[in-house]
Parts: structure tokens; C-alpha cells; sequence
């Protein structure tokens, strides 16, 4: 949202807008012109304006409400960036349950380095980007294509990715193959004359593309493809790879600067993507190789005596295992982990997973669910899910507040150890109480 606004801004349109509470983000849209309110509320609707809305938001939101009353033109935020694709010559969609802002920040970062000049919409703050967006030429445009509620079929891509198909977002989809059936949708709108890259590894991929059309670009960590990575090793945590095509030719060689073999598909793909599209091998590579990562992905934001803070997006079990083992790898001590589920639906379908998953960590602090954009009308806590870990053996606390989870972790943190605080919500704020809490050396 904060993209789109920056980008109208920028092309010389009025913009304001509100948002829950104030964050860095709030504070950049400020800093560039455009007024936010904080808390929603129907008198910010003043009667001569186009609406965005995002689908994170309730139906019965005061400001949507207002402008429907006020029979505004109203756009749904994918809806919204359909039209703004249409400028586009190229428009690259990464889409998938996991890794997209991660792979749509790696090819962005490749095509700058490149020089492409594209544009590029990320979900989340990228350093080596500047931040969540940049405005470049209208020859390329890199942007995350969003399952939830079939956003990403208001696109209008002319190049696509499809990293992985997982079971998410059950408050909206019926089951995993309403989602393929959405997925699918997404890659038929690719057209003959585009392409698509996708992971043949993953089996909910390979029937989602059985009948397409248009050129399928197979990328693997197990077997020969299109573009597949061999002779893989891990150090530490960080992989590095020969990059080959289907005529086993070594390609590139990377290594990775960012730790979880996550990221060996998330890197495929980009370089699948971007090879395609002219940029020499060399130059890929050695993007890749600088690529530090997306905030809030697998992000390493602070240490205390000798206690080592990360920081990561994962709200689905899935994410959370791939987060915990890389971790585990990383790790001289133990790792603990502070999860915050996110949504109350998600918990209560994903119970059980919730609970193998984290089952991986040496500790579990488990808090309360952050709401999003739901009411608590499916009969789920943080508590039941506290008592799931317990009853698979767990080491596990249920502390609900941040103030007092990092006072649990100064006193009980060891020299050596992880502390991760885990979830899509605003865990990552217990961080910051956790290092005001920390001990100053001397």
C-alpha cells in the first residue's frame, strides 16, 4: 500500500491515507508529503477521492463504508496495481506461499545491478533497494503476487514464478485444491509470449502447470531441469551451488549470502528470471552473492552478551520449519523461539502443524495472537496451542506480554544462544524492549 502511495505521489496525484499505528513506514510516507492518520475513521473520506483499500481490512471498515456510501470509485489494492501493470512493457510476478519477497528483492536487486532500471514493489523494506519500492523505467516492473483472496489474479503479469503451493489462507480458500485452482488461474493469464518459472520440486507446482501454454522455465534442487543447482554445499547455515541447465552445463556458481537452503529455490528462480531476460551470468551471480536479504526475513537485528537477535516473518509452519533449522544450523547454543501466531484462523487449522514446527526449537515462548484484520470467533488461543506443544513435549512458556518475555530472555538466554522472535504481526517490537532490558556492558 505504502508502494502504490509513493508511487501516485510521485506521479503528481494528491495522496493520504491512514494505517493502525505508527510504524518506520508511516514516518517515510510523512517524510515524502502524504498525510496518514492513524486509526480509521469515516471523517478522513471527504467525498473527492479514489479509495485503495487493502483486502487486509474488515467489510465493515468506517472509512470503506463512508466511501461507499459517498458512491466513490473504490479499488481493491491488486485491483489498483492491474491498471498501474498496464503502463508496463514487462511485468514479472513472483508468486508462491513462501519465499516471494525474498525472490521479488532478489530479482529486482539483479536487474538494477544490471542496469535495467526497473521498478520494483516489495513487501517489506530492502536496504540494498532503498526500501519497499523503487521507481525506475516502465520496461520493467518486479512485484509480489499475493494468493489471499485471488489477489494476484488482478494482475496483468507478462512474466510469472510460482515458488511453491501450500496449504494457507483456509479463512479464505476451501482447501489446498481451491488454492491449486487459484494458482492456476494466475499462470494461464502469463501470456504465449511471456513466461513462466516455476518449482518443479514441489508436487502441488507440477499439477498446477501440467496444461499450460506458455513456456515453462522447471527449476530444481534434485533433479535435472531447465535450471537446477548441483554439487550444493551448506556452511554454517549459507549454501553455495553450481547453477546448470538442462544440457548440464554449469551456468554460474553462487554463493549465498543469506543462510537457509530456502533460499537455493528463491535464488533459482531469480536467476532463471533474469537469465531469461538477457542478463549475463556473471552479473547474476555476483548480485547474488551481495544480496543481504529483506527486513524481517531471516533478519539478524541485534546481540547481547554474546546472545545472538533475529528477527522473521514465518506465520505458517511450513516457513517456521525452514526458519528453525537454519537457525539450529547457525547456532553455538540453544535456540529459542518466540512465536506469535498471526490470525486466529490460521491457528485453528494449522494447530497441529503450529505445533510440529516449532517442535524443532530447544525453547518455545509462545504469545498471544495477533488479530490482523479477524474477531475471535473460532474458539482458538495462544493457550491451546501452548498446551499442544506441552503435550508433544515441548519445552514451552505461555507469556503473553512483550515486557515480560524479555525479562524471561535476559535472565535465561545463555551466551551463545538464538532468540527469535517469530510471526507476521508486531513480535518483532519484543526486540527492542528485549535489548533495553539487556545488560549494558561496561
Amino acid at each position: 500500500m505504502s508502494a502504490i502511495a509513493l508511487i501516485l505521489k510521485n506521479q503528481g496525484f494528491c495522496v493520504e491515507g491512514s494505517d493502525m499505528q505508527e510504524s518506520a513506514t508511516t514516518k517515510v510516507l510523512r517524510e515524502n508529503g502524504i498525510n496518514v492518520y492513524i486509526g480509521h475513521d469515516e471523517s478522513h473520506i471527504h467525498g473527492d477521492e479514489i479509495v485503495i483499500y487493502t483486502a487486509a481490512i474488515s467489510k465493515d471498515n468506517p472509512e470503506l463504508v463512508a466511501a461507499k456510501k459517498m458512491n466513490l470509485k473504490i479499488y481493491e489494492r491488486a485491483e489498483f496495481l492491474g491498471f498501474l501493470m498496464k503502463d508496463f512493457k514487462n511485468v514479472i510476478a513472483i508468486a508462491g506461499t513462501h519465499g516471494k519477497t525474498t525472490t521479488t528483492s532478489m530479482i529486482g536487486y539483479i536487474l538494477e545491478k544490471a542496469n535495467y532500471n526497473p521498478t520494483i514493489l516489495v513487501g517489506a523494506f530492502v536496504k540494498q533497494l532503498g526500501g519497499n519500492f523503487v521507481i525506475g523505467s516502465k520496461d520493467y516492473l518486479v512485484v509480489e503476487a499475493c494468493e489471499y483472496v485471488d489477489s494476484f489474479l488482478k494482475f496483468n503479469p507478462t512474466i510469472g514464478v510460482i515458488l511453491n503451493i501450500d496449504n494457507d489462507h483456509l479463512d479464505y480458500f476451501k482447501n489446498v485444491d481451491s488454492i491449486k485452482e487459484s494458482f492456476k488461474k494466475f499462470a494461464m493469464k502469463i501470456p504465449s509470449s511471456g513466461f513462466i518459472v516455476v518449482n518443479c520440486d514441489d508436487k502441488n507446482v507440477k499439477d498446477v502447470i501440467s496444461k499450460l501454454h506458455t513456456k515453462v522455465i522447471c527449476i530444481s534442487t534434485k533433479e535435472k531441469a531447465d535450471i537446477f543447482a548441483d554439487n550444493i554445499i551448506c556452511n554454517d547455515g549459507y549454501y553455495e551451488f553450481n547453477v546448470k541447465n538442462n544440457n548440464n552445463e554449469v551456468l554460474a556458481h553462487i554463493k549465498l549470502n543469506i543462510p537457509g537452503f530456502h533460499n537455493v529455490y528463491n535464488a533459482l528462480a531469480a536467476f532463471a528470471v533474469a537469465s531469461k531476460l538477457g542478463v549475463e551470468a556473471f552479473i547474476i551471480e555476483h548480485a547474488l552473492s551481495e544480496f543481504c536479504g529483506a527486513s524481517r526475513r531471516l533478519e539478524k537485528v541485534g546481540e547481547f552478551d554474546g546472545i545472538y537477535l533475529y528477527d522473521d516473518y514465518a506465520h505458517h509452519p511450513t516457513e517456521i520449519k525452514a526458519t528453525l533449522a537454519t537457525l539450529k544450523n547457525i547456532s553455538k547454543g540453544k535456540v529459542i523461539a518466540i512465536f506469535q501466531p498471526h490470525t486466529f484462523s490460521r491457528l485453528k487449522t494449522l494447530l497441529n502443524d503450529f505445533a510440529e514446527s516449532l517442535k524443532l526449537a530447544d525453547k518455545v515462548i509462545v504469545t498471544d495472537v495477533y488479530a490482523a484484520r479477524e474477531k475471535n470467533v473460532f474458539g482458538i488461543t495462544s493457550e491451546k496451542l501452548y498446551f499442544k506443544l506441552k503435550e508433544i513435549g515441548v519445552d514451552c512458556e505461555y507469556i503473553s506480554n512483550f515486557e515480560d518475555i524479555a525479562c524471561y530472555v535476559v535472565k535465561e538466554a545463555k551466551k551463545g544462544d538464538i532468540v527469535a522472535t517469530i510471526g507476521a504481526g508486531d513480535i518483532n517490537k519484543c526486540i527492542d524492549v528485549i535489548l533495553k532490558k539487556a545488560p549494558i556492558k561496561s
